[in-house]
């Protein structure tokens, strides 16, 4: 009950990621893409002290890549609305970085990141499942909590955000399409038999953030419920950290 109760505090105020500015860093002097600027540094910070091999690395590679190109975006005028696009992006990334920089060394991991942060060092994964692992637990768990947090920031509805949800969304499919096209296997290893080929096939980005964004609405309706909304939160974490596990089935 306890690990609930704090749970629903974490739901309705969203994370608290070291040495972050928190969303506001979407609103500062620089712009909105300031906050992006922000979170890709600190990715910039984890990516140096891992080892390239590393599943989380694998995944922070991929994620830095579309994060810079949303800042680009963003400050180029892309977004009709920069400050949504920016303040989502900001606290989506900083989800991620909650985990990433206690290393699973802080409080305990949402269940999503768990199978990510213990099979990372594991022989028999290809760094394809590793990237896909991460894509799955940030987008199924982090993007409608992230999606929360940023409408308490702006003071809006998810409606609100819709377009700059499906815009950065937009941008999940270049981290997909970027993923697949530089970790999967040449043809000589990919072959139809290869578990590998099943595997990935099998989950679905735009399954997944057609899940997030009903989970984001979900949980905005159930904000004056925080109870309530703790333990919707607690079964996504866990349906989404069971998929991860399968996407780590060793392949080799």
């Amino acid at each position: 009950m306890a690990q609930r109760e704090q749970l629903a505090v974490r739901t309705v105020r969203g994370p608290s990621a070291p040495g972050s500015g928190g969303t506001a860093a979407a609103d500062g002097p620089a712009g909105p893409a300031a906050g992006l600027g922000s979170v890709a540094a600190r990715m910039r910070a984890c990516g140096a002290r891992w080892p390239a091999a590393d599943g989380m690395a694998v995944f922070n590679r991929v994620y830095l890549t579309v994060t810079e190109e949303l800042a680009g975006r963003v400050a180029g005028g892309h977004f009709p609305d920069r400050r949504a696009a920016g303040t989502l992006g900001t606290v989506f990334a900083e989800r991620y970085l909650e985990v990433a920089e206690s290393g699973g060394d802080g409080p305990r991991p949402p269940a999503c990141w768990r199978p990510l942060l213990q099979y990372r060092g594991h022989p028999g994964i290809r760094p394809l499942q590793f990237a896909l692992a991460g894509v799955n637990a940030h987008i199924g768990h982090d993007l409608p909590l992230a999606v929360v947090d940023a409408c308490r920031a702006l003071d809006c509805a998810p409606p609100a955000l819709e377009d700059e949800f499906e815009r950065v969304g937009d941008l999940l499919v270049l981290l997909e399409e970027r993923v697949r096209e530089d970790l999967m296997p040449g043809p000589d290893l990919l072959q139809v038999a290869d578990p590998l080929t099943h595997l990935v096939g099998a989950w679905s980005l735009e399954r997944a953030r057609e899940a997030a964004w009903s989970a984001a609405r979900l949980l905005w309706g159930m904000r004056e419920l925080p109870s309530l909304a703790a333990e919707f939160t607690e079964r996504l974490d866990a349906g989404v950290g069971l998929v991860g596990r399968c996407l780590l089935t060793p392949c080799r």
